[in-house]
C-alpha cells in the first residue's frame, strides 16, 4: 500500500495545489480523495492502537473546502461525521493524517461538544478552542506544525499550564490572559478568503463545524458516544483510552462536585491585583502604569435555597466538604439564605457559624441571587438547590464562576441556560451514631468516583 498511498495523495496535490475556487476542482477528486481517507483507515486499523480505525469506520465521511483545520466533527443524523479539507489535510504526513483524526476521536471520547457548549456563555470560542486542543493533544503523536500544544501556549502566552488537567481549568487560565491582552476573537471577517475556501489552519475557527451539532439533546449525544466507542473496542487499548470509555458508561464517572470546586480553586491562584510597587510587565518603561501582583483571596458565595428542598443534613455534610476545600487558601465565605429573595446573609470562617435557617416552605427564583452576587467581588457562586425555579435568569452572572449542585432528592435544573456547571449530591442518609462521614474518606476519593481529569 506504501507507494500506491504515496503517489495517490502527491496527485490529489497537485490536482488543488494553484485551485483558486472550488468550481475549478474536478469533479471525480473528492471520490479519490475519499478513497485515500479509506486507506488511512485501514493504516489505523493495522495499529497496535486500532480502537482509533474502528471507531472511523463507523463515521460518515466527507470533503468540506471552508473549514480551518484539516479535520473537523459533527453529530449528523445519528452518528458522527468527520470533514477533510484536502488543502489542508494533503500537506501532512502519514502519521499527521492518522493523528489528525485521532485528535477528533478524542474530542468526541471526552464530550468536548457538549462540555464546551456548557462554557460558551461564560469563555471566548478561542479560549475554548485552545483549552479542547491542549487536552487531546497531550495524549498524541505526529502532530503537524501548526498544532495547539501546551508548550506552544505557554510559551506564546506567557504562562505556566500544567500538562495533565481539564479543559475547564485550561479555559480558566487562557481566558485570563487574553483577557489581559484584550484579545478579541470575535474580530471582523479576514476579507482575503478566497471563495470557499480555506487554505490555513486557524485555531479560532477549528470547531466552527460544532455549532451544527447543539441542536442535539446531551443525553442522546452521550448515548452515542458510548455506543460508538463500545463498538470500537476490539482487543487491549491503552489506559487513558480504557478510562474515558470506562467515565462514558458509567454515570458514577463524573467528575463529583466536589473535587470540580476543588479545581475551581485552583483557578483563582492567577487572579491578580493592580500595584505600585511593580512596573508593568509587558510596558516596563511606562511608569505610569501600574503592574501586577498574585492575589490569593478567594471569595466564595454560598447560595442555599431554603424553601424546603434541601435537608440540614445534606447541606451540613456540604459545607464540610466547601470548607475542607478552602482550608487551603485565603478564603472569605458568604452564606445567602434564599427561596424567591434573599432572605438573610452572614460570613462564616467554620462548620459552628452556620445559623439554624427556618424553612420557608414557598417557591424558588434564582435571579434574585445573581442581581446581589453580581453587586459584588465574587469569585466563585456555589448555589445549592433541588433544581426547580425559574426557565431563564434575569440577571446573567457576571466575572465569577457558577456551580449548581442539586440535591439528591432534586431532578434537574429548570434553567434552559445555566451559566455554569450543574452537579449532583449523593442522597444522604439520616444517621444516629456520631461518625464523620468526611473523616472516613480523609484518605482521598477513590478512582472508581471519578472521571479523568480530561
Amino acid at each position: 500500500m506504501g507507494n500506491k498511498f504515496h503517489e495517490l495523495k502527491e496527485e490529489l496535490y497537485e490536482v488543488i495545489s494553484n485551485v483558486q475556487s472550488v468550481e475549478a476542482i474536478p469533479r471525480d477528486f473528492e471520490e479519490k480523495f475519499l478513497s485515500l481517507i479509506n486507506k488511512v483507515n485501514f493504516l489505523l486499523m493495522e495499529d497496535k492502537d486500532n480502537f482509533y480505525g474502528y471507531f472511523l469506520l463507523q463515521m460518515g465521511r466527507a470533503v468540506k473546502y471552508d473549514i480551518a483545520s484539516p479535520t473537523s466533527i459533527e453529530f449528523k443524523q445519528a452518528k458522527y461525521v468527520i470533514y477533510f479539507n484536502p488543502f489542508i489535510y494533503l500537506g501532512l504526513t502519514t502519521e499527521q493524517m492518522q493523528s489528525t483524526i485521532k485528535h477528533e476521536i478524542h474530542h468526541i471520547l471526552s464530550l468536548h461538544l457538549i462540555r464546551a457548549k456548557q462554557l460558551k456563555h461564560t469563555y471566548s470560542t478561542l479560549a475554548i478552542n485552545m483549552a479542547m486542543d491542549i487536552v487531546v493533544n497531550q495524549y498524541l503523536d505526529y502532530l503537524p506544525p501548526y498544532a495547539t500544544t501546551i508548550e506552544w501556549v505557554n510559551l506564546n502566552y506567557n504562562l505556566n499550564l500544567k500538562p495533565y488537567n481539564s479543559m475547564e481549568y485550561y479555559v480558566n487560565k487562557i481566558q485570563e490572559e487574553l483577557n489581559l491582552l484584550e484579545e478579541n476573537e470575535d474580530s471582523e471577517e479576514d476579507d482575503t478568503k478566497e471563495s470557499d475556501i480555506e487554505k490555513e489552519y486557524d485555531i479560532s475557527k477549528t470547531h466552527n463545524q460544532w455549532d451544527k451539532s447543539l441542536e442535539i439533546d446531551d443525553k442522546t449525544l452521550k448515548e452515542f458516544t458510548e455506543k460508538f466507542a463500545s463498538e470500537a473496542v476490539k482487543g487491549t487499548i491503552p489506559v487513558y483510552l480504557s478510562s474515558m470509555i470506562e467515565a462514558l458508561s458509567n454515570e458514577k464517572g463524573e467528575i463529583p462536585w466536589n473535587i470540580y470546586l476543588k479545581k475551581l480553586m485552583g483557578t483563582l491562584e492567577s487572579k491578580k491585583k493592580k500595584t505600585i510597587t511593580r512596573r508593568n510587565r509587558r510596558q516596563p518603561n511606562r511608569l505610569d502604569l501600574k503592574g501586577e501582583l498574585r492575589n490569593h483571596i478567594a471569595k466564595v458565595t454560598v447560595a442555599i435555597d431554603i424553601s424546603g428542598s434541601i435537608s440540614d443534613e445534606e447541606f451540613h455534610q456540604a459545607m464540610k466538604e466547601v470548607l475542607s476545600i478552602v482550608k487551603n487558601y485565603n478564603h472569605e465565605i458568604t452564606i445567602l439564605e434564599c427561596d424567591t429573595e434573599i432572605r438573610r446573609s452572614y460570613k462564616i470562617k467554620s462548620i459552628k457559624d452556620i445559623k439554624e435557617r427556618e424553612v420557608t416552605g414557598g417557591g424558588t427564583k434564582f435571579s434574585p441571587v445573581f442581581q446581589y452576587v453580581n453587586g459584588t467581588d465574587t469569585n466563585i457562586l456555589i448555589y445549592f438547590t433541588d433544581g426547580k425555579g425559574e426557565e431563564r435568569l434575569k440577571a446573567l452572572p457576571k466575572a465569577y464562576n457558577t456551580l449548581w449542585i442539586i440535591s439528591g432528592r432534586g431532578d434537574k435544573l429548570s434553567l434552559a441556560n445555566p451559566f455554569g456547571i450543574v452537579k449532583r449530591l449523593k442522597k444522604v442518609e439520616i444517621r444516629t451514631d456520631t461518625v464523620d462521614l468526611l473523616d472516613i474518606k480523609n484518605e482521598g476519593w477513590s478512582m472508581n468516583s471519578q472521571q479523568p481529569m480530561i
